[in-house]
Order: C-alpha cells, then structure tokens, then sequence
C-alpha cells in the first residue's frame, strides 16, 4: 500500500500476556500498602518475579486513577460542645470572655493579625491588639496587662488554635484560677459572641478602610474600639454602648451591696476628731487619684 497518509496509520499497541495479573497483584498490593507509591509497589512486584518496570507500573497506576493519600496532621482536640457559649453562658460582668483572631492584610500585602477579647456578658471589646503575628507569649502577655486592669475572670472561651490551647497558657491560667472553655472543633458557632464581634469588626471596619503600615493599622484600631465601647449603641443591650451598660452594671451591684466609699458624711454622724478628719481628708485625695488613674487607663485604652 503506497501514498497512505501518515496521520490515518497507527500502531495500536497489544497486551501483554500477563497484563491482566499483574494489574491484580499491583492492586492487590496497593489494598495493604496504602501509604506506597507506584515506585514502591514496582520493586515489589519485581521481587515477585513479575516483568514490572517503573514505566509499565506508573502507566498501570494512572490508567487505575491510583493516589497516595495526603497525610493528615493529628489535632489536639480539648473541646466539647458542652463548653458553647448557648450551653454555659455569662452570668455576669468579667464571668466569661470570648477571645479569637481575625485576619487582613495591609495595602502592600503583608499579613495582619488581630487578638480580639470581648466580656460576653457587657459585649464591651476589652482589647483589640494586632501584629505581624501573635504567639501564645503575646496572648498571655495581653492577658496579664487585662487582668492587671480590670481584674481576673472566671472563664475563658475559644477555639482549639494553637495559641490558646499551648501548654504554657493553659499552665498560667490554671494557676490563676481561670477556667478555659474550649469549644468543639469545628464549631465556630459555639463561640458565638467572639463570631458576632467579628462580624462587626469586618462589616464596619477591616471593609471600610485601607492599611498603609502595621503602625497604621494600630492607629485605626485604637481609634475604633474606643468608639465601638463608647458610642456605637449595641441592639441587644437595648441600644446601650457596651460601656454605658458596663457603668449600670457597676451602680446597681454597689447599690445592691452598699460597699461604695462614702463621699459626704451622714448628717446623723457624730463630729469627728481632729485625727479621724485628717484620716478622711488623706482618704478622699488617695480616692481622687486612684479615679483618676482609673480614667486615664480608659482613655489611654
């Protein structure tokens, strides 16, 4: 046959004899020896006596759809869904706070990372710190300057990420006398208040303005967390800032215990003595100083 185009002659290639059992045994093999390659399960195959190169194998393995599956990194798993937030719920200022992280990036592209830490109770956003990145050591050293503060709570309630659930932090916190709740894995909706926080931080800010620099970006977060605590009326507060509701909460336990120092003596008292009057007086200036401070923390915050 002459003047036949080249394009319409192929070779079609004929099986092997032993095509059939080698494509048994090579699957054979894979069932036990899931974790080996095509390389692995050749050399095998040779040692069998089959006639089983790495090429004749690899073209078996694809004709197959064969794949090493992808190793899987163990997690640690503390949490149960006993530890939501619908299931142990604050009872009270500083019983619970919800701590999370919240991701951005600035206008070049360099990564930005935000630690929020929200009282559940008031809703008040008790520290918004960002960084490059935060370890463990940022967290506790965050958590140290809050507790200094505004003193130490019951619980804490977060996801499983390796910041929160690092033996050093759980360590300082038992010592402490602080109780973590770590939520199921996979169960963002189990700390709820942490999520919904979020939710506004992204919508009405990471949405709304660009980073130039971390140190911009410090400086925008300052400036919104002061105005997300002291004006932006919060709906389940019945429209109070989280602040506003912080001070009621404040007032209405002194008021209920009566262990507020008192400012004006009672008409009813006896007159004092020159030296319980100077105790008085020494009393009211180191009061005023310590509100002071109190008020230059808050704005300083």
């Amino acid at each position: 046959m002459v003047k036949q185009p080249r394009s319409s002659q192929r070779y079609v290639a004929q099986p092997r004899d032993d095509e059939h059992g080698l494509l048994k045994r090579m699957l054979q093999l894979v069932g036990r020896r899931s974790r080996f390659g095509y390389r692995r399960i050749a050399h095998l195959l040779r040692r069998e006596g089959w006639r089983a190169s790495d090429t004749r194998v690899y073209r078996l393995w694809r004709r197959e759809g064969l794949k090493v599956p992808q190793k899987k990194r163990k997690k640690r798993r503390l949490g149960t869904t006993a530890n939501g937030c619908h299931r142990r719920k604050a009872a009270s200022q500083n019983d619970v706070w919800a701590w999370d992280f919240v991701f951005d990036r600035t206008a070049s592209g360099s990564p930005l990372k935000w630690l929020s830490i929200v009282d559940e109770h008031t809703r008040e956003c008790l520290a918004l710190k960002v960084d490059r990145s935060i370890t463990s050591e940022d967290v506790i050293d965050t958590l140290a300057e809050l507790f200094a503060m505004r003193g130490v709570p019951r619980h804490v309630r977060s996801d499983n990420g390796p910041e929160f659930v690092a033996q050093a932090l759980r360590s300082w916190l038992g010592q402490l006398g602080v109780e973590a709740l770590y939520i199921a894995p996979g169960s963002p909706w189990e700390n709820g208040f942490a999520e919904s926080f979020h939710s506004r931080f992204r919508d009405e800010f990471l949405a709304t303005e660009e980073f130039e620099s971390l140190r911009a970006a410090r400086q925008l977060t300052t400036v919104w967390r002061e105005d997300y605590n002291e004006h932006r009326p919060h709906s389940s507060l019945g429209y109070l800032t989280p602040a506003e509701f912080g001070q009621r909460l404040t007032s209405a336990r002194t008021r209920q215990t009566g262990s507020a120092p008192p400012t004006i003596a009672a008409p009813s008292a006896p007159p004092a003595t020159q030296a319980e009057a100077t105790a008085k007086a020494n009393g009211a200036h180191e009061a005023s100083d310590e509100k002071q401070d109190v008020l230059y923390l808050t704005r300083s915050s």
